[in-house]
């Protein structure tokens, strides 16, 4: 194991600069190396004559050097050696560009093996540009074999990238530790670890390469199973407060509205988690509208109504007095006491809150991240709830909890995550899934447009302004940096830049900005001015993805839509329809391309979250699903969550048995996972604990 954790600038061949390059692609350590696999290969082990060889596809081909090759200087100073190569069927003009020491290592007379894509007709004129090439008599270091192609970055190329990891794997020999119990590996039919490192890299064919994708794959989610299983079982084993079940038809009986069956569900849910003594760690996901706020509140009743506390955190203070608002309403006929602490209260409000949570005097408190100060101190505190809990960090939200005696938890999400996802991300969370809308919540329609269509939005948008409406604009970039774009690729409008383009074009009407780059009481200002309705139309950027409830709102605009993700457009068009009036989502692209407009028609046609967000995976994948890393998902090296699904469901039964036969993975055959669980929980700290 030792020589797996070995910085990799110790290995052979690679040296203090090398190692900067390597640094670069996150690889600071042997097993780094090793776990960087290839993005792609080359299948260099089918030879042509010069005659036959295909057009379409790169090749390899025999071929005798005729003539000494020739540099010459071309139009604009760039150098080519030109040469021409023949093998028994007949000849191929060869060509290298920008490449003259390519003339000394090719001589006539000799053979070599060449590599690349032929130009021209089967029995007519040849040619070949910059093919890879090697001695005949080296043959197999570069061609006749499955050429591995990685990830790379400046400072480094592959052919350099490929001995490193020879050499990587020569220093371990047998050494590669089985993280796989005999039992799952004999099981699953999968191959030894040894043998998958080393046809990952260099495959012997492709029956040897699928044979080690599908162990390393299986391995990684089987891994990462068996961390969410233990982290499930050590919450589990934890001991809180056991809250007495209450008939939370009690709390139903004075609500101006009937819950859903889905609110009542997710309610039931929670509270025989909350009656253990083992702490509730469940996720309330829901999409945008569901209702998720009224469980959270059911929840903090029956805790209250227990003689405990809850505090609820939320991530900006404007959501923070919205839900505020909300816990007061829906809690007045209990008598419930409910304040708030965030950072914009003055000196005296804080003291008098926090003198008053002490006291047990508050029954829930709601806050931003001030609730986390040093000198926030509850009574009794037995449920954190948390809103759009991607938005804090996992350290945060166990700070929080750290201010009671291992209290219940509740995380709501409102971005829809399809459950094969949901069940590696929040693998140590029970989940309950809000799918249905509460009854009058609006449906919004959706266009996605062009430019040609501008001047038909713009007198939408004064119209709906006269109306008495208010309009949401969102854009992909703060301000306009100066980057050139590509030259077929649209401009990318700006947040600042649009809002002042706005007041030109609509004078008469109070135009407001709000960005990232704001100071948090500045975004705050903002948006109290657009609730209080003083702001008529919003430019922002995707600030207000996670935002207030502006039930006045009924237009929202996206600019450059096709620079966001199906489930990032959804949160944003949910921030509209959230009132009595019709709304609308009008999508503004001049991206060309079918796929472009074919995930834009997505979002037009499907108004389900959980179905955007299936379409969403599919066409980006995991990697950018979320657009952060706080989401607890660990980089994977080789699975595809997308495309694994199978093996994925296998790996979650395999390591589900394992535990049940062994939860602590304390058995001697079982060392080597529990030390590759271990890794990966250390690796990923800041994301899964």
């Amino acid at each position: 194991m030792e020589i797996l954790e070995q910085e990799v600038r110790y290995l052979k061949g690679v040296g203090e600069a090398r190692a900067k390059a390597l640094n670069r692609l996150g690889i600071y350590s042997v097993r780094d190396l090793l776990n960087h696999f290839p993005r792609a290969y080359e299948d260099r082990t089918r030879f042509f004559t010069i005659r036959d060889a295909p057009t379409e596809e790169a090749v390899c081909i025999r071929a005798y050097v005729t003539a000494p090759p020739v540099l010459t200087v071309v139009r604009g100073g760039k150098r080519l050696v030109k040469l021409r190569a023949a093998d028994e069927s007949g000849s191929v003009d060869i060509a290298y560009f920008n490449m003259p020491y390519i003339r000394e290592q090719l001589h006539a007379g000799e053979r070599y093996l060449f590599y690349g894509k032929l130009t021209g007709t089967p029995g007519g004129l040849r040619a070949m540009t910059n093919p890879d090439f090697e001695p005949e008599s080296r043959a197999g270091e570069r061609t006749g074999r499955i050429l591995p192609r990685y990830p790379l970055r400046s400072g480094i190329g592959n052919r350099a990238l490929m001995g490193y990891v020879r050499a990587a794997l020569s220093a371990v020999g047998n050494g590669v530790p089985d993280a796989l119990p005999p039992a799952v590996r004999e099981t699953q039919g999968l191959a030894q670890a040894r043998y998958a490192y080393e046809n990952i890299h260099f495959p012997a064919d492709l029956g040897a390469l699928e044979l080690a994708r599908r162990r390393l794959i299986f391995e990684e989610l089987f891994v990462l199973a068996c961390a969410m299983g233990q982290l499930r079982g050590t919450r589990r084993s934890a001991d809180g407060t056991a809250i007495p079940q209450r008939d939370p038809s009690e709390f139903y009986r004075t609500l101006p509205f009937a819950p859903t069956g889905a609110q009542k569900r997710a309610v039931a849910q929670a509270f025989a988690d909350m009656a253990d003594t083992r702490p509730m760690n469940r996720l309330v996901q829901g999409d945008v509208g569901s209702g998720k706020t009224l469980v959270a509140t059911v929840c903090a009743w029956t805790v209250c109504a227990a003689g405990r506390q809850a505090a609820f955190m939320a991530p900006t203070e404007i959501l923070a007095e919205q839900h505020l608002s909300t816990l007061r309403a829906l809690t007045a006929p209990f008598g419930l006491r409910v304040e708030k602490l965030s950072g914009g209260m003055t000196a005296k409000e804080k003291r008098a809150v926090k003198d008053a949570l002490r006291a047990g005097e508050i029954d829930i408190l709601v806050g931003t991240h001030a609730l986390l100060t040093a000198d926030v101190s509850f009574a009794a505190l037995s449920l954190v709830i948390t809103d759009e809990q991607h938005r804090f960090g996992v350290q945060q939200r166990g700070a929080l909890s750290a201010k009671g005696e291992t209290p219940h938890v509740l995380v709501m999400s409102a971005t829809p995550i399809p459950r094969t996802l949901a069940l590696i991300i929040y693998g140590d969370l029970d989940v309950s899934v809000i799918d249905e809308l509460p009854p009058g919540r609006q449906k919004v329609d959706t266009f996605a447009v062009d430019e040609r269509y501008r001047s038909r939005l713009n007198g939408f948008i004064e119209k709906l302004v006269r109306q008495g409406r208010q309009v949401f604009v969102v854009c992909p970039k703060v301000e306009d940096d100066g980057t050139e774009a590509a030259p077929d690729a649209p401009k990318l409008k700006s947040a600042t830049d649009h809002a002042a383009a706005l007041r030109e074009t609509f004078p008469a009407l109070r135009i407001g900005c709000i960005h990232g780059r704001m100071k948090p009481k500045e975004k705050d200002a903002v948006m109290a001015d657009v609730v209080a309705g003083t702001i008529d139309i919003l430019v922002s950027t995707t600030v207000i993805e996670v935002g207030v409830d502006v039930p006045n709102a009924a237009l929202m605009v996206v600019e450059n839509a096709e620079r966001f993700g199906l489930s990032q457009l959804h949160q944003l068009r949910g921030r509209v329809g959230r009132g009595m009036h019709k709304s609308w989502c009008i999508l503004v692209s001049n991206a060309q391309g079918e796929d472009a407009r074919a995930r834009l028609d997505v979002l037009c046609s499907i108004n389900d979250g959980f179905q955007i967000s299936e379409a969403d995976l599919r066409l980006r994948g995991p990697g950018d699903f979320f657009g952060s890393r706080q989401h607890g998902l660990p980089e994977m090296h080789i699975a595809d969550l997308c495309g694994d699904m199978n093996v994925l469901q296998a790996a979650q039964t395999a390591a589900q048995a394992l535990l049940r036969y062994d939860p602590t993975l304390s058995e001697p055959e079982n060392a080597p996972l529990r030390a590759q669980v271990e890794h990966l929980l250390a690796s990923a700290a800041g994301t899964l604990n």
